[in-house]
């Protein structure tokens, strides 16, 4: 059983962007979606119009998900996923602060409330279920980052106690490799964390990987901060990230990040 999945900031509609405000590039995003064709696709920086538009031009798939200040109020870490191969067997949202069960909450001199959407997934084909995490690290608070995913793997340990199912965790992470938040995902913390649990999708990338926040510049240089995490039961056979110009102009200020995946 082999997948695609996608991670993608959209970044918010900003006027002040001109060409590259959301309008101009809705039909940009659907087409890459469509491309790369992913079973799904986790995205951040969404607002319910944006989503819903986006939704618009994907017929194929279905969304999840809540406003950081709760019910569709601001940005959204949604979850689109192909309706005719998924089926949604639980969903949850939880916060990155003290009190995650908590609508709207921030800690850690977080900017925003920052949160993480999660769905239980069952493959229609094979009948195996798996769970998938879409997050957004604040850009502000290095101390949020470090906790934050913290707080998200509290949740995946608790998940993977009760269940035991395979984990796919994407995001935008605002963390470079080589920063406290990445390390501790990828077990480099000793005994604490995942200890090695989380695969990071970059390490079938030969090489530098590159940046994948470019302010619509385009270029590969410096360090991403977009990431794709599986567990041991998910095989990485291969990791895009997709650099191209669609229509004469980028998709977003993020390459979308793509892993093809084998579930054992």
């Amino acid at each position: 059983m082999e997948w695609k999945v996608m991670t993608f900031n959209l970044r918010y509609n900003e006027p002040k962007d001109g060409d590259n405000a959301w309008p101009h590039r809705v039909r940009r995003v659907s087409h890459t979606i469509q491309e790369h064709d992913p079973i799904l696709v986790g995205t951040q920086e969404g607002y319910y119009d944006m989503l819903t538009e986006l939704h618009g031009e994907l017929d194929a798939y279905n969304w999840i998900g809540m406003g950081r200040f709760g019910e569709h109020e601001n940005e959204h870490c949604a979850i689109f996923y192909k309706k005719d191969e998924l089926e949604v067997l639980e969903e949850g949202h939880f916060w990155l602060s003290e009190t995650p069960e908590v609508t709207a909450s921030k800690s850690w001199d977080s900017m925003f409330p920052r949160m993480c959407t999660w769905v239980r997934f069952l493959d229609k084909h094979s009948q195996k279920a798996f769970i998938v995490y879409n997050t957004h690290l604040d850009h502000h608070s290095q101390e949020a980052r470090e906790i934050g995913v913290k707080v998200i793997w509290d949740y995946i340990r608790s998940h993977k106690s009760e269940l035991s199912l395979p984990v796919i965790l994407m995001g935008d992470m605002n963390s470079h490799p080589s920063y406290p938040p990445i390390r501790y995902l990828r077990g480099e913390y000793g005994d604490e964390g995942p200890k090695g649990w989380l695969k990071d999708a970059y390490t079938v990338i030969e090489g530098n990987v590159g940046r994948t926040a470019h302010d619509f510049k385009g270029g590969a240089d410096e360090a991403p901060i977009d990431y794709i995490f599986v567990s041991p039961e998910v095989e990485l056979l291969e990791t895009t990230v997709d650099r191209r110009q669609v229509e004469g102009g980028y998709p977003s200020d993020h390459y979308p990040i793509i892993a093809s995946l084998r579930l054992s």
